[in-house]
């Protein structure tokens, strides 16, 4: 049996966050990460934007601001970014302020997909030259807390103390082991939307500021834009029967001349929480999914904003029209009607948010503009943590967006450090 000082599941920017810090606060300690996947996982493998001001990526639960800009400062430090630069805000600021809207300026910095995939690389190899082994393609199957020790699809591994840190696709997982831990939590909470594609000429917005921040009344905001070679993805989920569905998402590479499509896109999310009686976000946001696989045939659905607007559907042959000026870059997608797919109320508070931001900045909702569905987001597993460090029980620690402590790339390297350093008491 393989014994370790420290194990991490998943090798995200959590896990990574605490392997540095652990590596560096305890230089003699024994450190494995593994990762089920073949490839180093997390945000910084699809498109790597980082935020580095508070409170984006912080849940408040679980943050303070005080705590947070701390543990950014040390982020941003070690990760030394570019920030990018803005400008022409008021402009929009005003017009947002008008209509009830608030644009939040935030510091960004945008690797790309390949800028991320070449910056785990180098983590990567600066991870092997401080003794910590990656093992990739090994996945956790089980865990025995009074042995301490858990069981892959490899092998058995003793610990002295464990990071779970899978991020946003292993909101299932962890909930699995939160059952064997007999870890209290609530998942009441989940995020669905769309995604918008347009040309970056009709999102000016962009040009003056990457990964604009909008939030709106009704719990509904902009998310994740992408600009210049961006491109519509669609990424497998399994419910917990396991169903297949597809969620969409997107993604751009770094600015490579000669390589833009001149095109854009970003979510538009509606926060829900069920409440009274308490249910699951995970188990409705599946059931809408499948609605949306019914419907689609199998793949998400797509529809023009003009389609949309004249209560149609949208037909293969309106991604071919001289007023429909640009195609689908996720042509996977089955045109359709996404009134039928979302539910009612939902899809209002989107539609008010979305004719808000065509007033912000005009041209958005041009009708050859395309509208993804579903777009959804599983990270807001809340954990009963027993301290401040997000320990669960004695010597197991969580971290990430799957575990609920984070939103994004900077803020789940922030808690893999915070966790690691209640991590240290074990060692």
């Amino acid at each position: 049996m393989d014994q370790y000082d420290v194990v991490i599941i998943g090798s995200g920017p959590a896990g990574m966050g605490a392997a540095f810090e652990l590596a560096e606060k305890v230089p003699q300690a024994a450190i494995l990460m593994i990762d089920k996947q073949r490839f180093s996982t997390g945000g910084m493998r699809n498109d790597c934007k980082m935020n580095f001001t508070y409170p984006i990526g912080f849940p408040l639960e679980y943050w303070s601001e005080a705590e947070a800009v701390e543990y950014l400062d040390k982020v941003s430090a070690f990760l030394s970014p570019t920030i990018l630069r803005k400008k022409n805000l008021q402009i929009y600021q005003e017009r947002a302020k008008r209509l009830d809207v608030s644009l939040i300026e935030v510091a960004q910095t945008h690797l790309g997909t390949d800028g991320g995939l070449e910056l785990i690389k180098k983590f990567q190899e600066e991870l092997a030259q401080r003794d910590v082994e990656l093992s990739l393609s090994e996945e956790m199957l089980a865990i025995d807390p009074e042995s301490r020790q858990i069981t892959t699809n490899r092998r058995t591994i003793a610990y002295r103390t464990l990071l779970i840190a899978p991020g946003r696709q292993g909101f299932r997982f962890l909930q699995e082991i939160m059952d064997t831990l007999s870890v209290g939590y609530v998942d009441n909470i989940v995020d669905i939307g769309i995604r918008v594609e347009t040309r970056i000429e009709r999102y000016p917005i962009v040009k003056d500021y990457y990964d604009p921040k909008f939030m709106f009344p009704e719990k509904v905001r902009t998310f994740c834009t992408n600009s210049g070679n961006a491109h519509v993805v669609q990424e497998k989920c399994e419910t917990s029967h396991g169903e297949v569905y597809y969620s969409v998402n997107g993604h751009a590479y770094s600015a490579q001349k000669g390589k833009e499509n001149g095109m854009t896109n970003f979510a538009v999310l509606k926060t829900v929480g069920l409440t009274e009686p308490l249910a699951s976000g995970q188990l409705f946001a599946e059931h809408l999914a499948l609605q949306a696989m019914l419907l689609g045939g199998g793949r998400p659905l797509m529809q023009r904003v003009g389609d949309f607007r004249l209560g149609k559907r949208s037909k293969a042959g309106d991604f071919n029209h001289d007023l429909y000026d640009f195609p689908p870059t996720l042509r996977t997608c089955c045109p359709g009607d996404i009134s039928l797919a979302m539910p009612a109320r939902i899809l209002r508070y989107i539609w008010k948010s979305l004719k808000n931001l065509d007033t912000i900045v005009p041209g958005v909702l041009h009708p050859s503009t395309i509208i993804y569905y579903p777009e959804i987001k599983l990270y807001a597993n809340k954990p009963q943590y027993a301290d401040n460090h997000f320990r669960v029980t004695d010597s197991i620690f969580f971290a990430g967006d799957g575990a609920g402590t984070s939103r994004g790339i900077t803020a789940a390297w922030a808690s893999g450090i915070r966790a690691s350093r209640g991590m240290v008491n074990y060692l």
